[in-house]
């Protein structure tokens, strides 16, 4: 029996204490906790009856233990990864899997949810529990209950086994990106870098040893990290670095022992299999059985989306090939992928007479973060205040915010860690839960137990004291995952399965993130956050229309390359066959000649870093950031319709936002939830708008 006093995960909490938790905690820590709730799991199970307080409570208590201790372990490895600590969730998985499955695939509980069903009561529950009772009915379903005693076990090493190669694949992808360095130490070969990247590059070469580095005279170190390889692919003049940062880019866990390739077709293998065993045709049935759209339908709305993209796509590389030409650029008439990035980045200023490096000054995090929350005021009546120290952190620059209502009372907290640290922390940026609201498990005799959120980003630390300075993109980044953030935290469910995020179908889950990033384009919002870091001035007026001018820049392009992430997403878990004649990049391949202008590299492998669909939850359901796209486009046009320059009208659509998108959560079906926000069905009219594509369309 592991000791409770001195193991953190074993103690009751509600901030995690992240500061304390170790990887030798894990191993004994889990244990224990899964031998603890294998224990309530046997007695809910022997007592269980079809009744609110003797199923859904006592289930929602042992998930809900699972859940915030395993997401704190898990947690730390997206954000603190080390060796020990990767060894110890190794050996532990398998055992958390087991019970998960254990839990999924219980006849007691899963009569007693189907007597719910079907009992006279069923009538006098609310919607939102409805929806909990069906989810775990569905859940279940698909969790093999249905299965006899040989296909069962046959289902369960299946779901071992993926949830391993799903680990591995990222592990991969992060040691590949942390594995490439390129060392620089002739000033010709950084010309164009900014100075804001040079700075970075000069830092990451002290940190790797080189302690005289320096911005103006180095030596730098380039990694794959996203800030360093975008201001290379941007601005780099120099074509040979960019090439060779392009292709390692995209040939990440490729190769030796970091190679993903045998990974994928594993994976895809073995997602075919469980759909048979659970009676679907492929995958991509069982992704969509718990989704708004079904295969069908998400085809169709790519397809409609490519169409309108794909010859503004072409008109973009004409244009950009134009401009290169008149540049006197030697490879105007035969652009590669690593000349698009620089391509564009020098016709946007040439057109717009915008550099991002020169906005960054006016983007510093702090701005930035006031203005959003100000915002959030303005649209939801919350006020956002810093709290450090309230909670612990895993590392120090790690903010933490409590939200509170109109009155004061606080409604709901999260975490911030917004810089890039490519040596222990994954890429990309996500929100996720810590807790769930919930009336069940409130603690210190409070009614109802508040949310609590992750927020994480890798946007490009502060260089040389000063704080860190902002791409527009970065920004809007911000501003997307703050808005998952705020369907977690300002939900109204008090029961946790729907309490925000939870139980909102995948493709609608988008909705808030995407809807945020539009106020960035919005001026009011703009000028509030964009202030020069040293003077305080704002952002001039004609940069703002320009920067408005600029949102529809290469749409037709920008679009194409999601929609090829989505379609061969889709292509991969229905037609595609493992060890068939047709390899994965085969697929990729074909897809590409549809939905890219410029065919991929012939040893393009971005496949092997694709973490969304292979380690992330969005296996056959790429789709969902174009699905959600069309209906957060359509949701920010009720406040266009509304006048966005009207601040009570402005509020007032806010408030009802808040009332239905942000409150209902998992409670209610997401196109009730979108029609009795916008008064309609959603349309994707608005989306194209946005995009400058409606007269292709």
């Amino acid at each position: 029996m592991a000791d409770v006093e001195s193991n953190p995960l074993l103690k009751t909490f509600y901030f995690p204490p992240y500061d304390a938790i170790e990887a030798k905690h894990v191993r004994s820590g889990i244990r224990d906790l899964l031998n603890k709730l294998e224990t309530d799991l046997e007695e809910l199970e022997r007592t269980v009856e079809p009744s609110w307080s003797n199923l859904v409570e006592p289930l929602e208590k042992i998930v809900d233990r699972l859940q915030v201790v395993w997401g704190a372990v898990s947690h730390l490895k997206a954000v603190k990864d080390n060796e020990e600590l990767r060894a110890a969730i190794e050996e532990v998985q398998p055992e958390k899997v087991t019970f998960q499955l254990k839990l999924g695939q219980s006849k007691p509980i899963y009569n007693a949810f189907k007597a719910i069903r079907e009992s006279p009561d069923w009538e006098l529950l609310s919607d939102a529990r409805k929806r909990i009772v069906e989810a775990q009915i569905k859940d279940a379903v698909l969790s093999g209950i249905a299965l006899e005693d040989d296909k069962r076990e046959e289902f369960n090493k299946i779901e071992q086994e993926l949830t391993k190669l799903s680990r591995k694949f990222d592990e991969n992808v992060l040691d590949s990106t942390k594995k490439f360095e390129k060392l620089i130490t002739d000033k010709k070969d950084v010309e164009g870098l900014p100075s804001t990247a040079l700075g970075l590059a000069a830092q990451t070469a002290v940190s790797k040893g080189h302690e005289n580095a320096t911005a103006e005279h180095g030596p730098w170190i380039i990694t794959l990290d996203a800030p360093s390889f975008m201001a290379v692919m941007q601005h780099a003049k120099n074509r040979n670095l960019r090439e060779e940062v392009y292709r390692a880019y995209t040939s990440r866990a490729s190769e030796g022992s970091l190679d993903n390739t045998v990974i994928i077709d594993q994976i895809l293998k073995l997602r075919l299999e469980k759909a048979k065993l659970l009676g679907y045709k492929n995958y991509a049935e069982v992704s969509m059985a718990t989704k708004m759209a079904t295969v069908e339908k998400a085809e169709e709305l790519l397809e409609k989306l490519r169409f309108a993209s794909w010859n503004p796509a072409i008109q973009d590389l004409e244009e950009l090939k134009v401009f290169a030409k008149n540049q006197g650029a030697p490879e105007a008439d035969n652009l590669n992928h690593w000349d698009i990035s620089f391509w564009s980045e020098r016709l946007r200023e040439s057109k717009y007479e915008i550099n991002e490096e020169e906005l960054r000054p006016f983007f510093s995090l702090p701005r930035v973060m006031s203005g959003l929350f100000a915002l959030a005021n303005k649209l939801f009546g919350v006020n956002i205040e810093q709290v450090d120290g309230l909670a612990p952190v895993w590392n120090n620059d790690v903010r933490f915010y409590q939200v509170n209502d109109s009155s004061g009372s606080p409604v709901a907290y999260f975490y911030f860690d917004p810089y890039s640290r490519p040596s222990e922390k994954r890429g990309g940026a996500w929100m996720d839960e810590v807790v769930g609201r919930s009336c069940v498990l409130s603690h210190d005799g409070s009614s109802v137990r508040l949310p609590v959120a992750h927020m994480v980003c890798n946007q490009m630390p502060p260089v040389s004291g000063k704080p860190s300075l902002m791409t527009f993109r970065e920004v809007e980044t911000v501003f997307h995952e703050f808005g998952h953030a705020l369907q977690h935290m300002l939900t109204k469910q008090d029961d946790s399965f729907v309490a925000g995020i939870r139980n909102v179908e995948w493709d609608a889950v988008e909705l808030p993130s995407q809807f945020m990033e539009n106020w960035c384009y919005h001026r009011d919002t703009l000028m509030s956050i964009a202030k020069h870091y040293e003077t305080g001035e704002s952002i001039p007026e004609d940069i703002y229309e320009k920067l408005l001018a600029a949102r529809t820049f290469r749409a037709g392009s920008l679009s194409l390359r999601q929609l090829r992430f989505a379609t061969v997403d889709i292509e991969l878990h229905t037609r595609y066959v493992p060890g068939g004649p047709e390899s994965i990049f085969d697929v990729d391949r074909r897809v590409s000649q549809k939905t890219q202008v410029l065919p991929p590299l012939p040893d393009d492998k971005f496949l092997c870093g694709f973490s969304h669909i292979f380690a992330g939850g969005y296996a056959a359901g790429y789709y969902s950031y174009k699905w959600a796209e069309v209906l957060s486009a359509d949701a920010f046009s009720a406040f266009e319709d509304a006048g966005l320059n009207n601040d009570k009208a402005v509020k007032e659509t806010g408030q009802r936002f808040r009332d239905s998108i942000l409150a209902l959560g998992g409670g209610k079906a997401p196109l009730e939830v979108f029609v009795q926000f916008r008064g309609r069905e959603p349309s994707p009219e608005a989306l194209l708008r946005h995009n400058g594509l409606l007269q292709v369309a």
